[in-house]
């Protein structure tokens, strides 16, 4: 690894942590093979440490850019999250209705819907565990 590529995989390790949360990317680690390893170095390095660490949009705005293409493509398990790291990103659940919204306009009404049941169903498991943590 050059000087430069180790450079932007620090920096993309450092903003997929900070929006993706240190037990998503550990379980990544964990879970990636010799098979999957050069995959891994390649999201890290051009999706986390080029796009998403580039400085002319914010954290909150790619957030809301990635829901919509994901949802537009139908991966739902993107959706899914990139919807639990609005907590991470400062994207608001209106953010994430709106971008859904023009989802269906640009993209089709089945799209959609189908995130929005994706998003309604994380941020169910969001509220149910914030309010366990609360009883505890």
């Amino acid at each position: 690894m050059s000087d430069i590529e180790s450079d932007r995989h620090r920096l993309g390790m450092a903003t997929r942590r900070s929006v993706l949360g240190d037990d998503h990317v550990n379980r990544a680690i964990a879970n990636s093979t010799e098979f999957d390893a050069p995959f891994q170095t390649l999201i890290t390095e051009s999706a986390w440490g080029h796009v998403w660490s580039r400085p002319n949009f914010t954290p909150r705005e790619r957030s809301i850019i990635t829901i919509a293409l994901l949802a537009a493509l139908g991966q739902d398990d993107e959706v899914a999250m990139h919807v639990r790291a609005t907590a991470n990103t400062g994207a608001s659940r209106e953010d994430v209705r709106e971008a859904l919204l023009h989802v269906a306009i640009y993209a089709g009404v089945p799209a959609a819907n189908h995130a929005i049941k994706i998003a309604k169903r994380v941020y169910d498991q969001l509220d149910a565990n914030k309010t366990s943590d609360e009883e505890a």
